[in-house]
């Protein structure tokens, strides 16, 4: 469907409930309801074809884009009776598991939408919405405001329509009600499309974030708007354990190859609504090509354009708190670790958080975590608000132990069992103690921009914990300083670019300016620390070639305290050498790798499905350079290259790899888990 404006949008001066848009509005609800019972229109049959995909999102403020985890292929056979009765029987069903789930579909969720939502609304089979009023029915005129919002002109298969654009919204927006917008027919007052979301009063679901509609009709037979295209989005989050993670289901559906008045017996209209034809005749169902290859291109965008454009406008029509979650304490932290973790300073530390929505879009977080063995708290406090255009505000206090690699090397979950069993702890922690303020700028350019400024104190650690096997090593010789410290940082998620290549980022300049009894500098010297991590994907046949890039410098000063010098080294930054083997003013490593599917034995993972029967070998070739070291290091300056070969399996969340530095380097061997997981473990 494609709109073009009649009129400027600034020529329509929205007015609520005024004559002229009550009286279009009465005309629609009159025309729906004759549709409805129209001798015209008595029964039809169609075909429906459809998409049902499961999503998984991840992280602190989602930064990337959503993963598939499972996604369905339907084909559905529609049959509809006046006066509204509906039948649709699943006739072809194929689905692939991208990632081990056991998720199961309300019923509904595996059919389309009929007769422009019912006059009481009910999703997820009652279990997410119940007992919605519709606007446009009996009783939704005195429940609703509505006002004439534009005029467009809209693109459809069989010709060109002048609508007018009436938004909607409630007039009490703590109950459950839906809001958004009908583009209705100038001429005949039918509806067109409908684009809608719901207050968060309507949600029984109280895991629900938000759930969006939007349904596109079609003139069938010159006479008749029935349904052609529609999407369905649900986002969910628990209510209880604050992690950040996120569940998306989205349904997009196109129907066809109406059949009009056929004669539809009453009888065929009996039991459930939406059926499945039996397993034997669905395994006969004729698809094209791969499921894997026929997905929408943009099924993992972190939501669809249409969505964004109802969520936003939904934004506009009511208070910030009728979309929000309630207040309320719920139990949370960034990431597992949070919870529980292991390093060679703290041993085990056990920890907890806490987050409060005090409503308006303020909230307060503490979370705080105790080691064993250094027997030393750890913690942070915050208060702020967020707006609903993706800004924030927040202001902080906080202990924390610092890492001062630009980079993760693994997994902090694999880090733990890492540490406690062998020693090897592939993090370089100082003390850092701070107050500040943190500013969210929501996304400009297609980044997301953050600023941060504090006031902090930081310090040296020592080893206090013993592994299992080994022994640590030490740590990194912090110099004990004070300052302040402001920093920009820009990311983008890994996002589509051209020729199906995605890129993602993150980049960081900070600026401190400190003092301190470890450094002979007079005054207070300013140092400038700028980091840059990107990652570029583009599809190869099967394959896929991965470039990633992470490069720091770090000057302003001719004395740098030694946890601010760039370090690299480790499965990520530089596989074949030691962890943070290169410590110096200048660093970058430049990581290019292949990854091939190979057959590989398929895993039964009980409920959760099976693994493919395929994994990814992974050929890779790393350079790194060095300039300016730091003193304390060994001393390595230059370029040193490193060959691997990696394997990932299990649906590619599982990854080994093996690999050799060309100079001055050794055999290395790691496993770990799928980096899109990181950010929760």
């Amino acid at each position: 469907m494609v709109c073009c404006p009649l009129l400027p949008a600034r020529a329509w001066a929205q007015r609520w409930n005024d004559p002229q848009t009550l009286a279009l509005v009465q005309r629609a609800t009159e025309r729906r309801t004759l549709q409805l019972a129209d001798t015209g229109l008595a029964d039809y049959t169609a075909t429906a074809h459809g998409f049902l995909t499961f999503l998984a999102q991840v992280g602190e403020g989602f930064p990337e884009p959503p993963k598939v985890v499972r996604a369905d292929q339907l084909a559905l056979q529609v049959y509809w009776r006046a006066p509204g009765l509906s039948k649709q029987r699943i006739i072809g069903r194929r689905d692939t598991l991208l990632l081990p789930t056991d998720i199961q579909y309300h019923r509904d969720h595996l059919g389309i939408l009929q007769n422009n939502l019912p006059d009481v609304i009910r999703i997820g089979e009652g279990d997410e919405v119940r007992d919605v009023p519709h606007p446009l029915s009996a009783a939704g005129h005195s429940l609703y405001d509505f006002a004439l919002a534009d005029s467009l002109r809209i693109t459809l298969p069989t010709r060109d329509v002048e609508v007018y654009v009436v938004h909607f919204r409630p007039r009490d927006d703590t109950q459950p009600r839906v809001l958004g917008a009908l583009y209705i027919d100038r001429e005949t007052a039918q509806v067109v499309r409908v684009a809608v979301t719901f207050t968060r009063a309507a949600f029984i679901d109280r895991d629900l974030d938000d759930l969006s509609v939007v349904l596109e009709n079609a003139l069938v037979e010159g006479r008749f708007w029935l349904p052609y295209r529609q999407e369905v989005e649900i986002r969910r989050r628990g209510t209880w354990l604050d992690l950040p993670v996120r569940g998306i289901i989205r349904g997009r559906w196109e129907i066809c190859c109406y059949e009009v008045n056929r004669g539809l017996p009453l009888a065929l209209f009996t039991g459930p609504e939406i059926v499945s034809a039996p397993a034997q005749e669905l395994a006969q169902y004729r698809w094209e090509g791969r499921l894997v290859d026929v997905l929408p291109p943009d099924v993992q965008q972190a939501s669809d354009a249409d969505v964004r454009r109802v969520q936003a406008q939904a934004r506009e029509l009511v208070r910030a708190e009728a979309l929000r979650r309630s207040s309320g304490a719920t139990i949370g932290g960034r990431q597992v670790s949070d919870f529980v973790r292991v390093n060679r300073v703290e041993g085990l530390a056990l920890g907890a958080g806490t987050r409060l929505r005090l409503g308006h879009g303020v909230s307060a977080q503490a979370a705080g975590r105790w080691g064993l063995d250094d027997h030393a708290a750890k913690g942070r406090v915050s208060v702020g608000v967020d707006w609903q255009n993706g800004s924030s505000l927040r202001l902080f206090a906080e202990r924390t132990y610092r890492d001062a690699g630009i980079v993760a090397e693994r997994a902090l979950l694999t880090n733990s069992i890492a540490a406690q069993e062998f020693g090897s702890d592939d993090t370089d922690p100082y003390d850092v103690r701070a107050a500040g303020v943190v500013a969210e700028l929501g996304t400009h350019a297609g980044l997301e921009w953050q600023v941060e400024g504090a006031v902090e104190t930081q310090d040296r650690l020592s080893v206090h914990a013993t592994p299992a096997i080994g022994a640590f090593a030490g740590t990194i010789p912090a110099w004990s300083v004070q300052g302040t410290r402001l920093a920009l940082s820009v990311s983008r998620g890994e996002r589509p670019l051209a020729w199906g290549a995605t890129l993602g980022l993150h980049a960081t300049v900070a600026a401190q300016h400190f003092r301190g009894r470890d450094t002979t500098l007079d005054g207070h010297p300013t140092l400038v620390r700028g980091t840059l991590d990107a990652r570029l994907e583009r599809p190869v046949g099967d394959g896929a070639l991965v470039w990633r890039t992470i490069v720091g410098a770090v000057g302003g000063t001719s004395e740098v305290p030694p946890q601010s010098y760039v370090f690299l080294g480790g499965p990520v930054s530089a596989p074949g050498f030691d962890f943070h083997a290169f410590a110096a003013q200048v660093a970058l490593s430049q990581r290019v790798e292949w990854q091939l599917p190979i057959p590989f034995p398929s895993v039964p993972l009980g409920a959760y499905g099976k693994s493919p029967a395929t994994a990814s070998l992974v050929p890779s070739f790393t350079a790194v350079y060095a300039r300016h070291p730091s003193p304390f290091g060994d001393g390595r300056e230059g370029w040193y290259p490193a060959v691997g070969m990696g394997l990932r399996f299990l649906f590619g969340v599982v990854r080994t790899d093996v690999a050799r530095g060309l100079r001055d380097g050794r055999w290395t061997f790691s496993i770990d888990v799928s980096r899109d997981f990181w950010g929760v473990l």
